[in-house]
C-alpha cells in the first residue's frame, strides 16, 4: 500500500509541477481521435526529425540556462554551419557552385571544420561573457547578429545546393525497416546518442557538478574553489559545439542551405528547456526533462498544422506557451523561498 501511495503521490507531483506536458499530451490524444494520419509512421518521423535537431540546440543552450545564462545566437551560429557544410559539400561540377575553385571535400572532414569554427565561435562567446563580464543576454544578441552578418557576406544571401552524392545518400538513408511500412528516421539516433552523453557530463562529471554549483550559487562556487570563469567559458564553447553540429544535420535534412536557416531556434529551444524544467533561476535541469520539453513543443507545431490552425497563429500559441512555462516557473521558486 505504502508503494501504491508513493507512486501516486510522485504522479501527482509529475501533474502538479508540468501541467503544459500533461496539457498538450491529452490534446494530441484528443487530435489523433478526430484527424486522420495524426499517428502515423510519417508524422511520427516528422516529429522526430524536427524535434532531434532542437534538441541538439536544446541541450547546447540547457549549460548557459543552467548557470543563469542565455544563448540568442544559436539559431543563426546552426545556421552558419549549415551553409559552411552545404559550401564545402558542394559537387566539384556542379554549374551554380558558390567557390567554383574549392573542390568536392569529404563530408566527415566538413563535420570536423565545422565543428571547429562552432567550437571557436562558442568560446569566443565565453571569453566575452566571463572576462569582459558583458551580461549574456547582450554578448549573445551581439554574436547573433555578427554570425548573421558574416554568413550574409559569404554566401552572398544566396541559397546553396548541389550536394555531392554521398552527403545525400547518407541523410536519405533509414533505418529499421518495417516491412511494407518506412523505417524510423536516423535522426533519432543522433538524440539519442548526445543526450546520454550529456547525461552523463551533467550526472557523473566533475564539470557537470559545477555547472549545477554555479548555477545554484555562483559567488559560493567561486569561494569553494570553482574557475567560474574557465567553466562559463567551457559551456559557451561546447554550445557552439553543438549548434555546428545540429546545423549540419540541418543541411542534410533540409537538403539545401541559407542564411536565412535557424531563425528562431533559440528561443525555441530555450522555451523546450523551460517547459522541460530547466529553471531560469538557474541550477537545475535534466536531459529527460529537456527531451520531453522540446518534444512537447514541437508536438504542438504539428498540432495547429494538422487542425488547420493560420501558421502566422502559431507564433501566438507559442509565445503563450513559453510566457506561461517561465511564470510557473518564477512562481515555484518565489513559493520555495
Amino acid at each position: 500500500m505504502k508503494t501504491q501511495q508513493s507512486f501516486a503521490q510522485r504522479a501527482w507531483a509529475f501533474i502538479k509541477g508540468n501541467p503544459i506536458v500533461i496539457m498538450l499530451a491529452l490534446l494530441s490524444i484528443a487530435v489523433g481521435c478526430f484527424v486522420d494520419n495524426f499517428f502515423s509512421l510519417d508524422n511520427l518521423n516528422n516529429l522526430l526529425c524536427n524535434t532531434t535537431i532542437r534538441f541538439l540546440i536544446a541541450l547546447g543552450v540547457s549549460g548557459c540556462l543552467i548557470t543563469k545564462g542565455t544563448d540568442l545566437s544559436a539559431g543563426r551560429q546552426a545556421a552558419l554551419a549549415a551553409t559552411l557544410t552545404g559550401v564545402m559539400v558542394q559537387r566539384a561540377d556542379y554549374a551554380s557552385k558558390l567557390f567554383p575553385w574549392m573542390p568536392e571535400m569529404n563530408m566527415w572532414l566538413v563535420l570536423l571544420i565545422v565543428l571547429a569554427v562552432g567550437a571557436a565561435i562558442g568560446t569566443a562567446t565565453g571569453v566575452i561573457v566571463s572576462y569582459l563580464n558583458v551580461p549574456p543576454f547582450i554578448a549573445t544578441l551581439g554574436v547573433q547578429t555578427i554570425v548573421y552578418g558574416i554568413n550574409l557576406i559569404y554566401t552572398n544571401a544566396q541559397p546553396i545546393g548541389g550536394f555531392s552524392d554521398g552527403f545525400k545518400d547518407f541523410f536519405n538513408g533509414k533505418i529499421l525497416p518495417m516491412g511494407s511500412f518506412k523505417g524510423f528516421n536516423g535522426y533519432i539516433l543522433f538524440a539519442l546518442l548526445f543526450g546520454l552523453l550529456f547525461w552523463f557530463m551533467y550526472n557523473k562529471t566533475t564539470h557537470g557538478k559545477y555547472i549545477y554549483a554555479i548555477g545554484g550559487n555562483e559567488n559560493a562556487a567561486e569561494v569553494s574553489g570553482v574557475n567560474v570563469r574557465v567553466r562559463k567559458t567551457i559551456i559557451y564553447m561546447t554550445a557552439g559545439i553543438m549548434y555546428a553540429f545540429a546545423g549540419f544535420l540541418l543541411t542534410g535534412k533540409s537538403g539545401g542551405a541559407s542564411a536565412s536557416m535557424g531563425v528562431s531556434y533559440e528561443l525555441e529551444a530555450i522555451a523546450g528547456c523551460t517547459i522541460g524544467g530547466v529553471s531560469t533561476t538557474g541550477g537545475i535541469g535534466t536531459v529527460g526533462g529537456m527531451l520531453i520539453g522540446v518534444l512537447v513543443f514541437e508536438l504542438l507545431k504539428i498540432i495547429l498544422q494538422f487542425v488547420g490552425a493560420d501558421p502566422n497563429f502559431n507564433y501566438i500559441v507559442q509565445g503563450l506557451v513559453v510566457i506561461s512555462a517561465v511564470a510557473m516557473d518564477i512562481r515555484k521558486y518565489v513559493a520555495k523561498k
